[in-house]
């Protein structure tokens, strides 16, 4: 009787750590097939550009990260397609200030809870924005754009994605100095840097991260740099204040985001690669080379951010009376 229990006892023992060791290893297969990176504007704008980045890296280290590319709605379509997605780590949102602030602020019904419908895995980056005009536009600064609309009222058009961060900054300008400038609305950045290069657009609001390259050849002009100081790689470019402009601020930030739900284990695992990403020399410097500002944070420390910018943002579009178009 003796020798069954010991039996059964090291039985137990020997059974035990498999057991235990399961979850582990379910979580080493993740992931096990392509996870998919929803972008929510179109190829070639600030986010796309980032995105790719970050896939790329994360495509080495998971086997594969695919961007899906879902524009519309100021971002806010992507936004509803990540957070009705299954909770499994196979989809994840490149959220930025336009899905998870202005759209939310911007449209009504848009399908989800810019804070409640996901998990942050973790932010990914800060970029400043230049104010820029068309080469043929029929002023080169800041303070002459403002002579020319009082003596030519309604004739000056700026275009922007609309629902994005250069939107809510155009309206801002507006307000601001009292400019009469058209809004013209854009699905993405890359339609209308196109317009601007063939001189249909006078001007606008953009990242660095797709304006150094045409700042850098002379194809487009940088009139205003949107924060306090100067950017070194275009010294140049004087900031807003500098011209006499004061209440206009943003900057364009990304994370990663998973739906609620998502298994903390998984998490965890994205959150420690996008910070290892972040870390690289290969992503940090590429960031660098867009005036990039690379974000490291804890996931618990990004969800407070967004909540926080979700309550600003929205508080500075009531404020301007800022609607989607």
């Amino acid at each position: 009787m003796k020798s069954i229990w010991r039996f059964v006892i090291l039985a137990g023992l020997l059974f035990a750590p498999a057991a235990s060791l399961a979850p582990a290893q379910a979580q080493d297969k993740y992931p096990s097939r392509p996870i998919r990176l929803l972008v929510s504007f179109p190829p070639g704008g600030p986010l796309d550009v980032q995105a790719r980045l970050y896939a790329q890296r994360m495509s080495a280290v998971f086997g594969s990260m695919v961007v899906d590319n879902k524009p519309g709605a100021g971002g806010t379509l992507a936004g509803r397609e990540a957070a009705r997605a299954p909770a499994d780590g196979y989809t994840l949102l490149f959220g930025s200030s336009a899905s998870l602030a202005i759209g939310p602020a911007l449209y009504k019904d848009i399908g989800y809870d810019p804070v409640k419908s996901f998990v942050p895995v973790a932010m990914f980056s800060s970029v400043p924005y230049v104010m820029i005009g068309a080469v043929n536009a029929p002023f080169k600064t800041v303070k002459e754009l403002l002579a020319y609309t009082k003596t030519n009222p309604a004739t000056v058009n700026f275009g922007v994605p609309n629902g994005a961060p250069p939107h809510m900054l155009a309206e801002m300008f507006k307000a601001s100095t009292g400019a009469d400038i058209q809004v013209v609305p854009y699905r993405g950045a890359s339609t209308l840097i196109t317009d601007m290069l063939a001189g249909r657009i006078h001007g606008g609001f953009e990242t660095t991260s797709v304006m150094f390259g045409h700042l850098h050849d002379g194809k487009i002009r940088g009139l205003a740099v949107v924060r306090e100081s100067r950017i070194p790689e275009i010294a140049d470019v004087p900031t807003l204040l500098e011209s006499g402009v004061t209440g206009v601020e943003a900057s364009s930030w990304s994370g990663v985001l998973a739906p609620a739900g998502t298994p903390p284990e998984i998490i965890a695992r994205l959150h420690a690669e996008t910070v290892a990403a972040l870390r690289s020399p290969e992503v940090f410097d590429k960031l660098k080379l867009m005036a990039a500002e690379p974000k490291v944070m804890s996931s618990a420390e990004f969800g407070a951010f967004v909540a926080s910018e979700n309550q600003r943002i929205g508080a500075i579009m009531r404020k301007a009376d800022i609607k989607g178009q």
